[in-house]
């Protein structure tokens, strides 16, 4: 059994073979996904709408991040385990280090994701020269969900996707490993994919990117209320929760998810 690292997504992304990342915030659901073939675990901060009920993601902590982690890390043998730095955990670098390592250290995080643009071009330039790997976050930033007005679609003027797409680059020199695109137009997704080396993961970004990534009960049709339009409900044609892993993974693998239907223009 191989470990999954930076390196592995970096190839695979080099060799056009996609992969596959999912939520998990348990040892059960992580050893599933782990089994079924998924690359990257994300321990989201998503937690804070499915785990713990609130409406957004905003109430999640530190100390709550670094047990889900936790809980995830003990058991996965070969997936990747990305942790969510949470709201107000990355408000200096020096700030934002220090969390990172609790991810890290406590935790047992291989990769943290920071949501933002320009603005935290120094703290991940910060982290990447103290040998701290980082997902960029860009698009749809559920962090700033009041500030940006809901959850709505982002680069969709071209004055947003050429923002977007500078972002991306300018992260990628700070030293980001991986992207993830949140709820923007597939073309967008087409042009920053192609226009950086590192994998760029996506989600509601439409098919042209590397991998994707679902919030695990999303994709099992547990979702409180209407699921986005970007999300399949793979249980709804599978025997078991294994199963519904093993399809969404072959499905992103053979290029059927995501379909039109799950995909803005």
């Amino acid at each position: 059994m191989n470990k999954i690292t930076i390196t592995t997504l970096k190839n695979m992304k080099l060799s056009g073979e996609k992969f596959t990342c999912l939520t998990a915030y348990d040892a059960s659901f992580a050893i599933a996904e782990e089994n079924a073939g998924v690359e990257v675990i994300l321990v989201g901060d998503s937690l804070g709408m499915v785990v713990k009920g609130q409406a957004s993601t905003l109430s999640v902590s530190m100390d709550d991040m670094v047990y889900h982690t936790a809980n995830v890390s003990r058991v996965c043998r070969k997936s990747l385990i990305m942790s969510d730095l949470p709201f107000a955990a990355d408000i200096t670098k020096e700030q934002t280090f220090s969390n990172a390592a609790r991810l890290i250290s406590e935790g047992g995080a291989h990769m943290v994701k920071i949501e933002g643009g320009a603005t935290m071009l120094e703290s991940v330039e910060f982290l990447a020269q103290r040998g701290v790997a980082v997902c960029s976050h860009l698009g749809l930033l559920p962090q700033s969900v009041y500030k940006m007005g809901g959850y709505r679609i982002q680069g969709r003027t071209p004055e947003e996707a050429d923002q977007i797409l500078n972002d991306a680059i300018a992260l990628e020199k700070a030293g980001a490993d991986i992207l993830l695109l949140e709820c923007v137009p597939a073309e967008l997704t087409a042009r920053i994919t192609a226009s950086i080396s590192v994998p760029v993961i996506g989600i509601g970004a439409g098919a042209d990117c590397d991998a994707q990534v679902l919030v695990c009960y999303d994709m099992l049709g547990l979702t409180n209320g209407m699921p986005a339009s970007f999300v399949k409900n793979f249980l709804a044609e599978s025997h078991s929760i294994q199963d519904a892993f093993k399809a969404y993974v072959d499905q992103v693998k053979n290029g059927q998810f995501p379909a039109s239907e799950h995909t803005f223009n």
